[in-house]
């Protein structure tokens, strides 16, 4: 078994910027949990070994995971992230300039999920990463399964939450949700999926077709 020290050394193995600690800073000031270090990194990395060209994610929040995921896209990929909350867009609107990224590489939609996502594109999509409300994931699966392009990949975070999933015990509704999810990525033949233990749990599924 990997000791505790051994995952707080993993989850800090790559160094955060002045910019993700800012848009950190902005996220506790708003009340939002960002993604966590680690798996931020894995995104990034995700987001560079796909080439990825277009991105869509689900949960600006105030631009901790776009960061990441923006610094490994192609040069002149796009992000397009999806928020409820327009004021947390402008947090990440600003933190993104701040950091050089020139307007036309992200493209912010306020708006619901379940509204927005069936308006973008088919197979259009290098990696999707979902980090919405957690009561519909089940349903962003769907989503992503159609948007995503055969070898891309599907990311979820929070996939242990707060290691509420392992625990049978807990049967909260997000924690339901999240399981549900879990068990459809390992039980489609179309998926090639992984869980990683970072920050508070990251799947990725890889859509074979």
């Amino acid at each position: 078994m990997t000791s505790a020290a051994s995952l707080a050394y993993a989850e800090g193995y790559l160094s955060e910027d002045d910019h993700i600690v800012a848009a950190r800073e902005h996220a506790g000031k708003v009340g939002v949990t960002p993604i966590g270090n680690g798996a931020g990194a894995a995104l990034h990395f995700l987001a560079s070994v796909l080439q990825a060209r277009s991105i869509v994610e689900v949960g600006t929040g105030t631009g901790v995971s776009g960061l990441w995921l923006l610094r490994g896209m192609t040069d002149g990929g796009v992000l397009t992230s999806v928020d409820l909350e327009a004021e947390q867009q402008r947090l990440a609107r600003d933190v993104f300039r701040e950091a050089g990224f020139a307007p036309q590489r992200f493209r912010l939609i306020a708006g619901s999920a379940l509204d927005v996502l069936p308006r973008l594109t088919d197979a259009g999509y290098d990696l999707v990463f979902l980090d919405g409300d957690k009561v519909e994931y089940g349903e962003y699966l769907d989503e992503a399964i159609r948007l995503v392009r055969p070898g891309g990949v599907i990311a979820f975070d929070n996939a242990l939450w707060h290691d509420r999933v392992a625990d049978p015990s807990q049967r909260d509704p997000e924690t339901a949700a999240i399981r549900e999810m879990l068990k459809k990525v390992g039980e489609d033949d179309r998926l090639r999926g992984i869980l990683l233990p970072v920050g508070d749990g990251l799947l990725a599924a890889q859509f074979i077709g």
